[in-house]
């Protein structure tokens, strides 16, 4: 009987693993991610264009000396501007490329091949200047990497415009195994993100005695929308703070039963948007609202589409 358990044990386990995993997929989710993602991205990187040399230049504010010692190890590593960055033409040059390129990523044009450069693309302004490196870039880079596997292309893209454009037969959207991969590892490292995100504040007094949120929100550094009146509800500050954390922390948990996900993504609207909004973090606020769309259904993008394709059709 033990045997037979253990055996039984090892095919669920290894079926369910399976199944998480290698289960074919439409990628709408993913073409969704791209677009939205992509647009970010190509933001990101286009807000450099205000004082390129200033920042990326060899004679700006991240020279190689300090940026070696921000990084605690070789110069400039994982990243091709230092080989142009004092010439301002080849790095404006460079910039631009970049710049078509990530627009290209971002409608699904050449997306296997984009994709792939926009990962390059991101990595290298980063590491370039790691002293303007915050939460955004980080979200910026964990999408380019899981969206340059694949399939990224495969759904509301230039490219698949195209296949339909030379008559290649397609019945139904084409189910990808990587898109799934690529959702999954969107998923596992979003669950990463808000499980230690809530697992630090346990260290701090202000989370236990609730008053974490008024120091956020009454920190004129950030403070783009005044907030200070919650002052005089320390009750509402409270409640505040402990809703956030609890949703932090059981993100994990809760995100995958179909019965608690939409509570738990429908939480993170307001959530992020309230970073977004009183805080002055728009862009941070947005990407981690992309990156939790990988939880969304492609059948959900599928009725969001066949409803807008209606509406217009009239």
């Amino acid at each position: 009987m033990i045997r037979q358990y253990l055996q039984e044990l090892y095919r669920g386990v290894v079926g369910g693993w399976n199944r998480f995993w290698f289960t074919p997929t439409d990628p709408a989710t993913l073409g969704v991610i791209r677009i939205l993602g992509g647009a970010m991205i190509f933001y990101t990187h286009l807000v450099w264009s205000i004082d390129l040399v200033g920042f990326m230049g060899a004679s700006g504010r991240f020279s190689a000396d300090l940026t070696s010692r921000m990084q605690g190890q070789s110069p400039f590593a994982w990243s091709y501007l230092p080989l142009i960055d004092d010439s301002p033409a080849l790095l404006w040059t460079a910039h631009i490329i970049a710049l078509v390129i990530l627009a290209m990523f971002m409608v699904g044009f050449k997306t296997r091949i984009t994709g792939v450069l926009t990962f390059i693309i991101t990595m290298s302004y980063v590491h370039r200047a790691p002293g303007a490196l915050f939460g955004l870039d980080q979200v910026n880079g964990m999408l380019a990497t899981y969206l340059m596997l694949g399939a990224a292309g495969e759904a509301y893209s230039v490219d698949h415009w195209l296949k339909r454009k030379r008559n290649v037969r397609m019945d139904g959207p084409r189910e990808s195994t990587i898109a799934n991969i690529s959702i999954r590892l969107i998923q596992i490292h979003m669950c990463i993100i808000y499980l230690f995100a809530g697992l630090s504040k346990l260290g701090g007094e202000t989370w236990w005695d609730g008053s974490a949120m008024w120091g956020a929100v009454a920190n004129s550094e950030y403070q783009s929308l005044d907030m200070t009146w919650l002052a005089a509800y320390p009750i509402l500050i409270n409640l505040l703070t402990q809703i956030s954390l609890a949703w932090e922390i059981s993100y994990t948990a809760l995100v995958w039963p179909r019965l608690t996900r939409p509570l738990v993504i429908g939480m993170a609207i307001p959530l992020h948007l309230g970073i977004a909004v009183a805080m002055g973090m728009i862009t941070f606020g947005l990407a981690m609202l992309i990156a939790n769309m990988a939880f969304i259904s492609p059948w959900i993008i599928r009725r969001i589409e066949a409803a807008i394709a209606e509406r217009l059709a009239k």
